[in-house]
């Protein structure tokens, strides 16, 4: 009786491996891909038709295109739906369904085999595209119409529909706030032509873990290995948020910021550095809105200090006031200054502020409320000792 149970149980646990998991998309965002598919199909048949009014006889939206848009705009950040994918995709399947009814006749076992060598072809060309498979299978069971056209089936309508959409949902995404073509994001781990890992990685995971997990797993994922991540990171993130508790930014920053306005001059803002014995200086607007930052490094950059050949006589001649009219060198922060500026607001936690004051490279974030004027400073000292309180205080509780 107890076997049987235990059967039961196994049986039960097998089944509900079948229950569909919840989809993390909101109500909105489902709104967003399902307006996108209506419109991008709506527009790539009517301008498909437009395009080729003396192919009467093609189809002017084939059923694969269907499954295309829902990668397109249900998952534009998957790398299945990357616009490589879908041209490349559909139109070297395509072939390969053309060419194997071509030399073998329409049949399932051509249709199997054609499905079969897209696969290959788009692993091998890297454009692995699901719909591309029913693709294969449309250019040899699609019926006389289709095999009719031969090989510029793969032309028209397969390139045509492919890019027609592909440029829809290019523009449509990032219209709607959707970044496409979601590109691989550019490695920093070589910033300062080191080995070393980026300071964010060297507590946590590094990205050569990742690499190595998957390298291991071995199995296509449908979600791109800088976007998996990123989500590691966040959680890593919100790991830490919780555990420091809600500290922001307003409560370890310093309030009292020392500022230049864009006409302030050289000589004026390098006694500003000096006197109070800082390394940046905000530059804000008369409603106190930063338009740029000027550091040490910039008057380096200006006075070409990086050679330190007559090193106190260049400096000199940057910060001496030119009385002509006219002046060969810059003469006001605001020449010289960086920009844009890298701001937060004021109710952000800190954790935030740690990939941009670490793997970013940044030294100073100026600070800013709902309007966006400039209160406070944060600099990477303060980071590290609130990070150091918010570590003793987890030991003192432990």
């Amino acid at each position: 009786m107890l076997r049987k149970w235990t059967s039961l149980e196994n049986l039960g646990g097998w089944l509900k491996t079948f229950q569909p998991a919840q989809i993390g998309a909101d109500r909105k965002e489902r709104l967003r891909a399902c307006v996108g598919m209506l419109a991008g199909l709506l527009l790539t048949g009517l301008v498909t038709r437009a395009m080729l009014g003396s192919y009467a006889a093609v189809p002017m939206l084939l059923a694969p295109v269907g499954a295309s848009a829902v990668l397109l705009f249900g998952v534009p950040a998957s790398p299945l739906a990357q616009p490589w994918s879908i041209v490349g995709g559909n139109m070297v399947s395509a072939l390969m369904g053309v060419i194997c009814v071509q030399l073998l006749g329409p049949s399932i076992a051509t249709a199997a085999l054609a499905t079969a060598l897209a696969v290959a072809a788009m692993f091998l060309l890297r454009c692995l595209h699901p719909p591309g498979g029913a693709m294969a299978l449309t250019a040899v069971l699609g019926g006389p119409l289709i095999l009719g056209l031969a090989y510029e089936f793969v032309l028209v309508p397969v390139g045509v529909n492919s890019i027609l959409l592909m440029l829809f949902a290019l523009a449509y995404n990032n219209v709607t706030g959707r970044r496409y073509p979601h590109a691989a994001q550019p490695d920093h781990s070589g910033k300062h032509g080191t080995v070393d890992a980026r300071p964010i990685d060297r507590l946590g995971f590094q990205s050569r873990d990742l690499d190595e997990v998957l390298q291991k797993y071995n199995q296509v994922l449908d979600v791109s290995r800088d976007d998996l991540e990123s989500l590691f990171l966040q959680t890593e993130m919100h790991a830490y948020r919780r555990r420091f508790g809600e500290i922001s930014c307003e409560d370890i920053m310093s309030k009292d910021v020392i500022t230049a306005e864009f006409g302030t001059t050289l000589e004026e803002a390098w006694t500003l550095l000096r006197q109070h014995r800082i390394k940046a200086l905000p530059v804000v607007d008369k409603a106190r809105r930063v338009i740029g930052i000027v550091t040490l490094v910039d008057f380096m950059k200006n006075a070409n200090l990086d050679v330190y050949e007559k090193f106190d006589e260049k400096l000199r001649q940057l910060l001496r006031r030119t009385r002509l009219m006219h002046s060969s060198k810059p003469e006001v922060v605001g020449q010289i200054m960086s920009k844009p500026v890298r701001t937060a607001r004021s109710d952000l936690h800190i954790v935030e502020l740690v990939p941009l004051l670490s793997d970013q490279g940044l030294h100073h974030i100026p600070i800013v409320n709902e309007e966006r004027r400039l209160i406070g400073m944060v600099t990477q000292s303060d980071l590290v000792a609130a990070l150091y309180r918010g570590r003793l205080a987890d030991t003192d509780m432990g």
